[in-house]
């Protein structure tokens, strides 16, 4: 029986649990190194460590790069699906709720909310496991474009 290209997809991934990703086709998520925790159809988590390039003047994790924490694995989920289809970003929403500093791991996890015809929504959680604390969450609508 072969293997359905979520599988293989998803097989590909797995190679790199517990590993920094550094051979994504996303230049963005190579220069992010996020640590794969976890691969599944439709969900992934992720460890990132807070470098001095990831803050603000404050030294504490950018806002823009939380989005594009956010973005990037919920695309990188999106691909986790085994979809023929390509699908781009239509809108991100994304709540701030406490901060991370510089040297902090943080933990981003995705899942599907809805999955339709033409439109996919996701969301992504992302916490600060050392003081027990969700940092963000965000979502996203991904439109499929063919």
């Amino acid at each position: 029986m072969e293997e359905s290209l979520s599988e293989q997809r998803l097989n590909f991934l797995r190679q790199s649990i517990g590993n920094v990703i550094s051979n994504s086709p996303s230049n963005f998520m190579n220069w992010l190194a996020p640590v794969l925790i976890k691969a599944e159809s439709g969900i992934l988590v992720c460890k990132y460590t807070i470098r001095n390039e990831m803050t603000n003047p404050y030294r504490i994790l950018h806002g823009g790069v939380t989005a594009g924490i956010i973005d990037d694995l919920i695309g990188a989920t999106v691909f986790t699906m085994g979809l023929n289809e390509k699908y781009t970003t239509v809108n991100n929403y994304i709540d701030y709720f406490a901060p991370a500093e510089e040297g902090d791991e943080i933990v981003a996890e995705t899942s599907i909310v809805k999955k339709g015809r033409t439109i996919l929504n996701l969301q992504c959680e992302i916490f600060l496991p050392s003081k027990k604390r969700l940092i963000a969450k965000g979502y996203s609508n991904m439109l499929n474009i063919g």
